[in-house]
């Protein structure tokens, strides 16, 4: 079953759900979510905005709905990646030499299934901080580089990239302004983010 059809059925109302937990016993473990649905879940809740895409095609159009909907035609973006030279070109936008770009376009290392966030490193961001990334950010990932956990994310890079490991690896999970902002989230800069996920499993 698609990661899609797996987050409509967790839209399910919750009266069946709170049904569904009257009848299990007390006494069987906890139900763990499937990786996909937990980060699914957890990202919403941070304020991610999650668009989900079938082929390569659907990312293009995906892509233009996000312009159009911002109206970020004709308009500055901020790349470390050529990969997506072609696609910005093809829309207007520039993204060579670039002063104050409207939106940040990146691919990334993982998505954190229970934090709901999005690991990246030099790769992608190079030594910027994420405080000084642009506020609008649009991510483009595929259902493989979901893992369950910061750990498992930096496996992945250790994996991937061998020795020595990329630097500044840093994940970011906060795409809405705190309610109640308290110590923790001082410092932190809520980030308008749009996840295009691609399926490829």
């Amino acid at each position: 079953m698609s990661i899609f059809k797996k987050f409509l059925k967790s839209l399910l109302p919750a009266q069946k759900e709170e049904e569904s937990n009257k009848e299990r016993s007390q006494y069987l473990p906890e139900q763990v979510l499937p990786v996909d649905e937990l980060f699914t879940v957890n990202f919403k809740n941070n304020g991610g905005k999650f668009l989900y895409c079938d082929a390569v095609e659907d990312l293009n159009e995906t892509f233009v709905n996000i312009l159009v909907e911002n109206d970020w035609f004709e308009k500055e973006a901020l790349t470390f990646e050529g990969q997506f030279h072609s696609l910005l070109q093809n829309n207007n936008i520039k993204f060579k030499d670039v002063e104050a770009p409207v939106f940040f376009i990146s691919t990334c290392e993982s998505l954190i299934a229970d934090e709901g966030s999005i690991l990246f490193s030099d790769k992608q961001i190079r030594d910027i901080k994420t405080n000084n990334l642009p506020q609008n950010i649009i991510i483009l990932a595929k259902t493989s580089q979901i893992t369950r956990t910061k750990s498992d994310g930096l496996r992945e890079i250790k994996k991937k990239y061998g020795s020595p490991l990329p630097s500044n690896i840093t994940a970011i999970n906060c795409f809405k302004a705190s309610v109640n902002p308290d110590f923790l989230s001082y410092g932190r800069s809520p980030k308008n983010l749009y996840l295009l996920l691609l399926e490829d499993l």
